[in-house]
């Protein structure tokens, strides 16, 4: 007790000497920060702050050129030099619940640590929960995950209501900014998000990443994407190959380690949007169109493929995925895909050889057993991508180089409904047009797709959701507005992803959404009943009042959406997840009438109130028992058809 005692007068004494004088010029750099961004460049005074905070700054910069060697390195009793290599925020499972952990990886040990409750003023600190030498630490392979912990993965839907939760507090934030007396509301709804935020953080991530100890002790993290779980992994291998020992810290050792933890780390707050200031970039809200076009520098022939990642609510998630190019070292994709950005900063692409050996096929959903041949990244720079023309970049990886294109549509140009100029196809034209001359009661492209994706799509996991190749989605566009003759051949061997991208694609360029303009202020208030009787009739009612083309166009669609729900275990699309893509798509109104009722307020609006209320109104059908066209027209005898 007294050797503790001592050690932690010493500690606090030499923190007061060294790091105070320090922590003053920090603040005052802060506050010089904050005095230039509200003073006029006109002000006499503005040039003395701007000397003022240089010079601060260089002495600062002075400081942790002299010190970060120090800082990165921890000293052991023996002698030894243990330095700081990786830390980051990682979510653990332990004793069945998500935890979140700050987790860091030193030249010779991992250590697991979690934050401190500490007084008001107090300094925080970290507490050891586990750590293991890197001599002992082994990567759990997919034959003992038997006895690894359960993952709890919550349904999608529940996450998807809490994105649309942060994006509404988001642009109430923005609204109040503007406000004479918003400052306090500002900050109670910001301290909202960050509670928001920081639940989505723990409960997204799905992707397991085990660990051993030398006794077999498991520990079990959850990632949000393979390229995270791919750097972690070589950073630990990396370390391995040198001539590790191992080694059992006394439980002085362990308090010190962790006690320097706090001025060690390179990562301060979880990535939460809350914790930016509010001059950093917001990131993009919209579309990224991506063409992966090639890849080189493989030493042999395989099977190759890229997945695409961006990052979205402080997180990374997989968007799309290219075809598998079969044995070949220089792979030829050139596909392209339209991804859908929440506020993404940076794009990633990961280079995989596919695993064909049946002995490692996955036992979880989650885990992606092929083998990653490289990744990278690049920053969604706006200036760069918000051009009208193609950007052309390359992306460097373990000595593979790939070549690929991107550009960037706001989200108030992707979701113009445009007319289309020739009556004679099929995208951009009425679908009573369509259906007349096709003399069908439901257009033929909506049969055939549907046919397709329950054929052979019905399984396949984020049928929807997942990014179909937008070349083949032209082509199948192109196909069907032509009348193509060998339709059927082409629709029998492209990707499904693209069929369904098709059928999306029809409705969303519709020239009218179709529950049409005229009932969408209904549907709006129809859904916000709060009496179930009232918004039953009301409900009801408002599908009866649709013309007849649109409402058995409607319940085809709604009832194969129904029986892809049903294979919610397998595809991992649910009835919500299936009202969330395809709600704003059937709703949205055409321009004309967005502008009358200004439903489209900024580029981030991206779930706004209306949004919430388009997913809300068709998850409602989607819920609902079998809904018969006979016999909602039947009931159109007692009910008038004005709305």
């Amino acid at each position: 007790m007294e050797v503790l005692l001592v050690l932690r007068l010493c500690c606090n004494c030499t923190y007061a000497l060294l790091y105070k004088p320090i922590d003053r010029v920090t603040r005052s750099t802060l506050v010089l920060h904050d005095l230039l961004k509200h003073t006029s460049k006109d002000h006499p005074d503005f040039p003395l702050l701007q000397d003022a905070l240089r010079i601060s700054q260089n002495f600062l910069s002075s400081i942790n050129e002299e010190i970060d060697p120090r800082r990165t390195a921890v000293t052991t009793p023996k002698g030894e030099t243990r330095q700081l290599v990786k830390d980051g925020f990682l979510v653990e499972v332990s004793e069945s619940s998500r935890k979140l952990r700050h987790v860091f990886l030193f030249t010779d040990l991992l250590l697991c640590a979690k934050m401190k409750k500490t007084a008001v003023g107090r300094h925080q600190q970290y507490e050891c929960k586990w750590y293991i030498p890197l001599a002992d630490l082994t990567f759990q392979t997919l034959d003992d995950s038997d006895s690894c912990p359960s993952i709890q993965a919550l349904p999608e839907h529940e996450i998807e209501e809490m994105k649309i939760k942060i994006s509404v507090l988001k642009n109430e934030i923005q609204k109040e900014k503007k406000a004479p007396k918003g400052q306090s509301r500002v900050e109670r709804l910001r301290k909202k998000m960050n509670e928001q935020e920081s639940w989505l953080l723990l409960h997204s991530p799905t992707i397991p990443f085990r660990i051993l100890n030398k006794h077999g002790k498991s520990y079990l993290f959850l990632l949000s994407s393979d390229y995270e779980r791919s750097e972690w992994k070589e950073s630990i291998q990396k370390l391995q190959k040198k001539d590790l020992q191992s080694c059992v810290l006394s439980s002085v050792e362990l308090q010190v380690l962790t006690s320097s933890c706090f001025k060690l780390r390179t990562v301060h707050n979880i990535p939460v949007t809350s914790n930016k200031d509010d001059e950093e970039t917001p990131g993009l809200y919209g579309f990224l169109h991506v063409i992966v076009h090639s890849a080189t520098g493989f030493k042999e022939s395989t099977n190759l493929y890229c997945t695409l990642e961006v990052d979205s609510f402080g997180y990374f998630v997989s968007k799309a995925k290219t075809r598998v190019f079969r044995d070949t070292a220089v792979p030829q994709w050139n596909e392209e895909f339209e991804i859908e950005l929440e506020g993404s900063q940076y794009l990633r692409i990961l280079c995989y050889e596919t695993c064909y050996d049946k002995s490692m096929l996955n036992k979880d959903n989650n885990e992606i057993v092929d083998k990653i041949m490289g990744k990278g990244q690049v920053q969604l720079d706006p200036q760069t991508v918000q051009s009208k023309n193609w950007h052309m970049d390359v992306i460097e990886m373990n000595g593979i180089k790939v070549e690929f294109s991107m550009k960037f549509t706001s989200r108030d140009l992707s979701l113009k409904r445009t007319p289309s100029k020739k009556q004679s196809g099929v995208f951009g034209v009425k679908i009573n047009v369509v259906t007349k001359r096709e003399r069908s009661k439901v257009p033929y492209i909506v049969r055939q797709c549907i046919e397709e994706v329950e054929k052979r799509g019905i399984d396949e996991v984020g049928i929807y959701r997942i990014s179909g190749v937008a070349t083949d989605i032209q082509a199948l566009k192109l196909a069907f507005d032509t009348n193509t003759k060998d339709i059927l051949m082409m629709l029998s061997d492209m990707d499904i992803n693209a069929i369904a991208g098709t059928l999306k694609l029809y409705f969303r360029e519709l020239p009218e959404p179709l529950l049409t303009d005229r009932l969408y202020p209904a549907f709006m208030e129809g859904i916000a009943l709060s009496d179930p009787a009232a918004k039953e009739n009301c409900m009801m009612h408002l599908l009866r009042s649709l013309p007849d083309p649109n409402l058995m166009t409607f319940l085809t669609l709604l009832e194969h959406l129904k029986r892809v729900a049903e294979k919610e275990p397998i595809n991992k699309m649910s009835l919500h997840n299936l009202a969330t893509v395809f709600g704003p798509t059937l709703l949205r109104p055409s321009e004309s009438e967005s502008a009358k009722g200004q439903h489209i307020t900024c580029a981030s609006d991206i779930w706004s109130h209306d949004v919430m209320a388009q997913v809300q109104v068709l998850l409602y059908y989607l819920q609902h028992p079998p809904i018969s066209f006979a016999q909602l027209k039947q009931n159109t005898l007692y009910f008038s058809t004005d709305v």
